[in-house]
């Protein structure tokens, strides 16, 4: 029964300790599978114990049922009775694992429900259950059992480039820490009940201070080992550095082509420095974006990415002009990037329809939806890399001519949350408008300044509660809420639509006959919204940002500039590609010798900004330097209190005694000699504190004095003033009638000068700035109070253990 007890245990423990795994998929799909194969194997382990069969039958038993488990939810269909495998499906078996090493490649974290990562995932899950049980309870080895739980950990470790989330990582812990203590108490039950020594046995569940101790011990140690990575500089870049983050779009730390792309946008175009990012050497005389990143997926919240998928770039990449239509013609270019150390990031920027890679290092894989670059194991920073690609040139009238119902691709990319304003105001812009591309030009068109709409990289606070709503209201901000605003409005006009992130042109730095280099810095970051038309013309950039604004931006004929202040006539049959500017001569190659003046479009005449970072750091240091003051603040407020309590005027005296010390009868005045004696010796025993006089408490006030006047810590009039602080304590304690001579403050502030005075600096300083009486007294309170709430803890404790079910059992013993 016992060995029953703890073979579930184990399952649970193991079921625990899959946690991590969750990170890596999109759904749990998987840890059902895993929790029926973990049961199942659970059960035919406690099974084959129960009719004592051997170790070794055991093993095979476990291992038979993981077997028949995996045949039931992955068959092949050529098995015996739908049960039994045979030697196809072991050859499926073996198929689906080749599958899941594809789809490794193919797809980044979180993935999809893929039958081959579900295979391999259910067959590790329940072969780590299988070592648990040996190892726990066949072997009572439970320690040992921690190795294969950890390697199912190490799965997202291998996985995640930079951290893994510490969230999964406790809950395996406490499965593990669950087992350890299932084991200790079936230890303890086997030498029967435990005796206390005070006449009555108690049940091994109930607390004894060793297994309180070892719990909390436990608990701290599980603590600090998340808490301490976390918090360490360099240590890692997990929790703390993703506060404020997504964890579904292009930020520093993407992991698979996952990265917070609007994060990253925002942070670079709001730094004040320019860092070069990229160098572009192409054949292209006009070359449009490069792209990086895209967000297709919206939520109240704005967009978000999807997993990336696609596979390598070895593999070949398709060329779309296989099946070129009439309407759309297409140009091959080449083009050569390097990286530098300051764009890192999971994804290589490159041009639109790329059709060949060359000099790629490392794993990285091609989304032909997305048209990126995407890995889940090598980042961009230092590549150099090549690649072909082609432009496609189409003119308006052929977008015009582009059939509604060709639009049966990326439907998904339509929904929208309801949005009742958004839906009114494109219903407003599209009035008139039969075709799609006449509408989403009239939504492109709306976005001028015309209509109100600025660039300004701080986003102005709305009120109606939508952050879409609000920039249509306010008609203020920069890329990012242009392209997204668009994309939202497209979508609710019942189109396709998705915002894609990456560099505008930049600035032209060298030229030779057949090529171009061009540098790219952070203020070339840049983000737009495509718009799908069919399979024959896939997703049509637009770039609804004002141009003026934007470093490097381009326009296209079907996308003119609606600030532009003359927009020539686009002729029917014309074929502009992306990178054109219908409003340039199209002799002259666009922006050529213009880079000074690309340089100082970066904010147009947009309102300036300030970096908010100094505040911060001020208001930070702020915070520290009040806190570090605390101390000191108390320490200052106590002694204050304390002389002023101790100059308090004599009462009427109605005796003398020698010594100028006038004995107090009065009652009233007795109280507050008694009091003023107390708060002058309180004083004085802080002093001695703070300044690192050891405190006998064994001693008397009269003794403690006097000490201080034999060790030359006080002397010359501050003899007397220590032993009458001594003798005016000692009589407030002991006699009935206090002493009082004249003002105790003036006896107390002599002998501190000159306690101060015998002191080092250091103690003077640490007098001064951390009071050690303050801290000791803060010490003291925190350790009461801990063990105020355990004591509490425990009688709670004590009290559901009182009323335990299990003292209902009538076979307890």
């Amino acid at each position: 029964m016992r060995n029953r007890h703890l073979g579930f245990v184990a399952a649970a423990a193991t079921l625990l300790a899959a946690a991590p795994l969750s990170a890596i998929y999109e759904r749990w799909t998987w840890l059902i599978q895993c929790a029926v194969a973990v049961a199942l194997i659970a059960g035919a382990a406690t099974l084959a114990r129960s009719l004592r069969a051997p170790l070794w039958a055991q093993l095979l038993g476990m291992a038979a049922t993981l077997l028949l488990t995996l045949t039931i939810m992955f068959p092949s269909g050529d098995e015996l009775l739908f049960l039994i495998p045979t030697p196809d499906t072991f050859s499926h078996f073996s198929a689906m694992t080749g599958f899941a090493l594809d789809d490794m490649r193919s797809y980044g974290v979180p993935v999809p429900d893929r039958p081959g990562l579900q295979f391999i995932t259910v067959l590790g899950v329940g072969s780590v259950a299988i070592l648990v049980d040996l190892l726990t309870v066949s072997m009572r080895r439970p320690a040992l059992a921690g190795l294969p739980m950890l390697a199912i950990y190490s799965v997202p470790v291998a996985v995640y480039t930079t951290s893994v989330p510490p969230l999964p990582f406790i809950v395996g812990a406490i499965g593990f820490l669950w087992l350890l203590a299932a084991d200790n108490v079936d230890r303890v039950r086997r030498f029967g009940r435990r005796f206390t020594g005070d006449g009555r046995d108690v049940d091994v569940w109930e607390p004894s201070p060793l297994a309180a101790a070892g719990r909390r011990l436990a608990v701290v140690g599980v603590a600090l080992a998340v808490l301490v990575p976390l918090a360490v500089p360099g240590m890692t870049s997990g929790l703390l550095t993703n506060v404020g983050q997504g964890g579904n779009g292009p930020g520093g730390n993407g992991r698979g082509g996952r990265v917070d792309l609007f994060a990253k946008l925002s942070g670079d175009l709001n730094q004040t420095a320019v860092t070069d990012l990229l160098k572009v050497t192409t054949n292209d005389p006009n070359p449009f974006y490069l792209r990086f990143g895209v967000a297709e997926q919206i939520t109240n919240d704005g967009f978000k990415s999807l997993s990336s998928r696609g596979t390598s770039v070895n593999e070949g990449l398709a060329d779309p002009r296989r099946n070129q239509p009439d309407d759309v013609r297409y140009r091959e270019y080449q083009a050569r990037i390097e990286v530098t150390e300051d764009f890192d990031m999971p994804m290589l920027p490159v041009y639109s329809t790329p059709i060949k890679v060359d000099d790629v290092e490392g794993r990285w894989n091609y989304d032909p939806g997305r048209q990126t670059l995407w890995s889940t194991a090598a980042r961009s920073k230092n590549k150099k890399y090549g690649f072909n690609f082609v432009r496609a040139d189409f003119s308006p009238a052929a977008l015009r001519r582009a059939e509604i119902e060709d639009n049966a691709g990326p439907n998904q990319f339509i929904d929208t949350p309801p949005v009742q304003q958004v839906d009114e105001l494109v219903a407003q812009v599209t009035r008139g408008k039969s075709t799609q591309y006449d509408k989403v030009l009239a939504i492109h068109q709306y976005f001028s300044e015309a209509n109100g709409f600025r660039y300004n990289l701080v986003t102005e606070a709305g009120t109606s509660g939508s952050a879409i709503v609000d920039f249509l209201t306010n008609k203020s901000g920069f890329c990012q809420q242009y392209a997204s605003a668009m994309a939202w409005m497209v979508r609710s006009a019942g189109y396709p639509a998705r915002v894609a992130f990456g560099f505008t042109r930049g600035s032209q730095s060298g030229d030779s006959s057949d090529s171009k280099t061009w540098t790219l810095t952070n203020k070339n970051l840049h983000a737009w919204t495509e718009v799908y038309f069919g399979q024959d013309f896939g997703w049509v950039p637009f770039d609804a940002t004002p141009r003026a604004s934007v470093l490097g931006a381009t326009r296209s004929a079907w996308a003119p500039d609606p600030d532009a202040t003359e927009e020539p006539e686009a002729t029917p049959g014309a074929t502009t590609g992306p990178g054109a500017d219908p409003t340039a001569n199209p002799n002259t190659p666009q922006d050529e010798g213009n880079d000074e003046a690309d340089l100082g479009a970066g904010l147009g005449d947009t309102t300036p900004t300030q970096s908010t970072w100094p505040w911060y750091t001020i208001a930070s240091a702020i915070v520290i330097l009040l806190l570090l003051a605390l101390p000191a603040m108390r320490r200052r407020f106590l002694r204050r209190s304390r002389f002023r309590a101790a100059s308090t005027p004599a009462g009427p005296a109605v005796a003398s005694a020698s010594g100028g010390v006038t004995v107090e009868v009065d009652v009233a005045s007795a109280g507050r000699a008694r009091e003023d004696a107390h708060a002058a010796w309180a004083e004085l025993l802080d002093t001695m504190v703070d300044y690192r006089v050891p405190i006998d408490p064994t001693e008397t006030p009269r003794a403690t004095a006097d000490r201080l006047v034999k060790n030359g810590l006080v002397g010359g009039p501050a003899t007397d003033s220590a032993r009458l602080l001594g003798q005016a304590e000692e009589r407030a304690r002991y006699a009935r009638q206090p002493l009082q001579g004249g003002r105790l403050s003036d006896s107390l502030r002599t002998v501190r000068r000159a306690i101060a005075s015998q002191a080092g600096r250091r103690t003077r300083l640490a007098a001064a700035i951390l009071p050690p009486s303050v801290l000791l007294r803060w010490r003291l309170a925190i350790v009461e109070a801990s063990i105020r709430t355990v004591s509490t803890a425990g009688r709670i404790r004590d009290v559901f253990a009182r009323w335990s079910p299990r003292r209902l059992l009538p076979n307890r013993r």
